[in-house]
């Protein structure tokens, strides 16, 4: 078996995914593509996918990314001669309950924002437009005209043939077997032929994991995380069933079901609430095309519902009843990018179901990120960098794993949380806060308080698109903060330690703000992009001639260390993550200064300890560090406290606040504060095509610093004028809540979708912020036009404003 010695890029499996890789970039250009597949093209889990091409993601750049996949796949035929089977019959989706249909509703407003066509339906207009439906208990759908179906693996292999006829090498039969790494990088990788009679080494520039399910295991051998576990996928095919044409793919989500028909059969698939995980123990190495063992009673209340609503499957045969093993990660969105651990190491693994209409979205954007070495738009949802360690976990995965499958078609409820494989990371004051009542809910395995329930009320979520059981808890949290004091823990937020004699000069490369303060000092910043996009919103405080501390989000924590590490160089800088050392207490409110005063003998001033700096103080009968600044737009202090002293400083805190009222709040009280002040969420109102100075964000950059990351681009920017300002939004009507994706309406024209959504309990009613076009407008030209906001498919009006509609001074932090 010939293979070449060398390739520019290696690509490890042949699915779907893989030749959609191959085929992006051999479009853009490049030679020595090699793609290793260990047995044949599609015979992992393409081979057996339903080919659903829906359109519809959850944000706008995942719906972008869907929609290229389906015109790509229209085109393909005639490129490479290989028919994909690719056909747009529309699809339905129907809602059993009120609340499932608030949801349909909801995405339907969130496609007209996101451009794809959508209609809603009522009972009867389902029934019209499929025949076969048995309405019972049918509250309503919505119609999303280009959707489709296709021939998963035919699309395998048309991607397969573009790529080759560009001059890839796509190699089956060849198994990757161990890669030779130096520091960061992979600089090979061994293969060996199926029959054992060939073997040898390709030196390579990076190389790509599309190995699926198998892609855990592979990411291990890159030494790469990649957290993904097979579940077994169950569906089953009709005989053929007499005068049945073409129809749209039709999905009961409230019966953990779809039907597709396909050549004059069904075929009924299941995505049930508890599902089997599979390969524990590993995949057969003789694993190809391979099916897996019945499990009628698995699949039994499946159909029985489906026969019900479908009354002609109970007269069909059952041609084929299939079990095949699909991959799903910890939260049921694929990974795609660059591993965090390894400069050369790309994964596009773990589609969860919905690998065939994400295939071409995913490879064209992965094919991009190579060739510009940057991300050409945000896929904070998908991005690898998101999985933490500790999420490879095996055990993690089986349990996670049992949950995620059944999600896809589950009530997709705000502030959901996923109930398996929880309680992995705790902060030092997790037991003191459950016995207060406190409801946990989840960040990067963190468990952290989201609310606080009341005394004899139930600890735990009710979970609707209504106000829900915890709404009035945290009204009266975001009360006591705006009023009195309230505390809550900020101790799962990340925690970088920055240091070495060249720290402050290598924070000024990547921070957009000068990071040359004296020490005690607390900058907010962001790292920026050379196109002045957001990569990460921090604050750095400086610890001392040499240290700074930088805290991130919790969620970003390890693709904020990356983004540092890989932009190091050889300067003398040490990164280290100190997030588990020490416990963070957040102490807000007016009479947070008369709180600390009585646990501690530092002075809280603002001649000492102004605004935006940090002192060393004693608390109780032990030391923190506190830093002055608030996340909720109040007096403050975040009192960072190492582990060992944490339950101490607790007790200490919360002793002394029955005096002044002290009230324990939780994640969604801080959330509602911080709308209310339209301070920025990131990867929510910021990411990185967010240009900084569109982000209303100019004043966190110092243009007179020599050359830092992005800098020509937000002084562009700034000499040009925004493209779109982000604004903030109030309803008039105190009644509907928002959430996100809202489309938002400038003098009765769509114009884009709110990027976050709370209820503010201050000004009285629900709060979002988006981003409104305004190429070569002023800030008045926005701010007269009228606004509405698309609540469920009704138009609410909206105040629109460019500055905090609470203390837009900012004088509250500041007294």
């Amino acid at each position: 078996m010939e293979l070449p010695d060398k390739a520019r890029v290696v690509i490890v499996g042949g699915g779907v995914i893989g030749c959609s890789v191959a085929y992006h970039l051999t479009k853009l250009g490049w030679k020595d593509v090699v793609l290793l597949e260990r047995k044949q093209l599609t015979s992992g889990t393409t081979w057996h996918a339903a080919g659903l091409i829906g359109q519809l993601r959850a944000t706008a750049n995942m719906t972008k990314l869907a929609r290229y996949s389906a015109e790509l796949y229209l085109g393909l035929e005639e490129e490479t001669g290989v028919a994909t089977g690719m056909r747009q019959g529309g699809s339905i989706s129907v809602a059993l309950t009120e609340e499932r249909l608030e949801e349909l509703y909801r995405s339907a407003a969130m496609a007209r924002a996101f451009g794809v066509p959508v209609e809603e339906l009522s009972p009867d207009e389902v029934k019209a437009r499929y025949e076969h439906i048995n309405l019972d208990g049918v509250t309503g759908g919505v119609w999303l005209p280009t959707d489709g179906q296709a021939d998963p693996a035919n699309i395998a292999l048309a991607l397969a043939k573009g790529a080759r006829q560009r001059g890839a090498l796509v190699k089956e039969r060849v198994k990757v077997t161990g890669m030779a790494r130096d520091g960061r990088r992979i600089t090979g990788v061994d293969w060996q032929s199926d029959d054992g009679k060939d073997q040898g080494h390709i030196a390579c520039d990076m190389i790509v994991n599309c190995a699926g399910m198998w892609g855990r295991e592979v990411g291990r051998m890159a030494g790469v995380n990649v957290p993904l576990h097979a579940c077994e996928h169950f569906y089953i095919v009709t005989e053929g069933i007499e005068g049945l044409g073409q129809m749209p793919v039709l999905r009961v989500p409230d019966e953990c079901a779809y039907y597709k028909e396909d050549a004059g059969k069904m075929l009924l698939g299941a995505f049930e609430p508890n599902a089997k995980p599979w390969g524990m123990n590993g995949i057969s190495e003789s694993f190809e095309f391979d099916q897996l063992p019945e499990d009628f009673d698995h699949f039994e209340p499946i159909l029985e519902a489906a026969c019900h609503r479908m009354p002609m499957l109970a007269e069909a045969g059952i041609h084929t009843f299939f079990n095949g093993p699909e991959s799903f990660t910890p939260d049921d969105a694929y990974h795609l990018g660059l591993a965090p651990e390894m400069d050369n190491v790309w994964v596009a693994a773990g589609f969860n179901s919905i690998g065939i209409q994400s295939a071409g979205g995913a490879g064209v954007t992965l094919a991009q990120w190579m060739e510009d070495g940057e991300k050409p738009y945000d896929i904070g949802d998908v991005d690898i960098s998101r999985m933490h360690p500790f999420q490879g976990n095996r055990h993690y995965l089986f349990e996670r794993s049992k949950e995620t499958l059944g999600l896809l078609y589950a009530d997709h409820f705000p502030y959901r949380q996923k109930a398996t494989a929880r309680g992995v990371r705790r902060s030092p004051f997790h037991a003191q806060l459950l016995e207060q009542g406190a409801v946990m809910g989840e960040a990067g395995g963190w468990e952290r308080a989201n609310w606080f329930a009341s005394p004899g009320q139930e600890p735990e979520y009710q979970y609707s698109w209504k106000r829900q059981n915890w709404f009035e808890n945290s009204a009266a949290e975001h009360k006591a903060v705006r009023e009195n004091v309230g505390m809550y823990d900020m101790s799962s937020f990340g925690k970088l330690r920055v240091e070495g004699p060249e720290a402050e000069a290598f924070l000024n490369h990547v921070c957009g703000a000068n990071m040359s303060v004296p020490v005690g000092k607390i900058v907010y910043t962001q790292f920026l992009n050379t196109r002045g996009g957001i990569e990460a919103d921090v604050t750095v405080t400086r610890l001392s001639e040499s240290a700074y501390l930088v805290v991130t989000p919790a969620m970003t924590r390890l693709a904020d260390e990356t983004r540092l590490r890989r932009h190091v160089g050889d300067r003398r800088v040490v990164i280290t993550d100190v997030t588990a050392g020490e416990g963070v207490l957040a102490v807000m409110g007016p009479k947070s200064r008369e709180l600390l005063n009585k646990v501690s003998p530092a002075d809280f001033s603002n001649a000492v300890n102004p605004f935006g700096t940090a002192q060393e103080i004693e608390i109780g009968m032990g030391l923190a560090r506190a830093h002055r600044v608030s996340y909720v737009g109040e007096l403050g202090w975040e009192i960072y406290v190492s582990a060992d002293m944490a339950g101490h400083v607790f007790e200490t805190l919360m002793e002394a606040g029955q005096d002044v009222g002290l009230t324990l709040c939780g994640m969604h009280m801080m959330d509602s504060c911080r709308i209310e002040k339209a301070f920025r969420h990131f990867g929510h109102d910021i990411t990185c095509e967010d240009n900084v100075i569109d982000a209303g964000l100019g004043f966190a950059v110092d243009l007179s610093k020599d050359d830092f990351i992005g800098k020509a681009a937000v002084a562009a920017r700034k000499e040009s004028g925004p493209e779109s300002r982000m604004v903030q939004f109030l309803l008039d009507d105190p009644e509907p809540l928002l959430f996100h994706n809202e489309p938002v309406i400038r003098d009765g024209e769509y114009v884009g979708y709110l990027s976050s959504g709370n209820y503010g309990h201050h000004l009285g009613a629900a709060v979002g912020m988006g981003y409104v076009p305004c190429k070569g407008e002023s800030a008045q030209d926005v701010l007269g036009s009228t606004y509405e906001i698309d609540v469920m498919g009704t138009k609410v009006k909206a105040r629109a404003s460019l500055k905090p509609m609470y203390d837009p001074k900012s004088e509250r932090v500041k007294v």
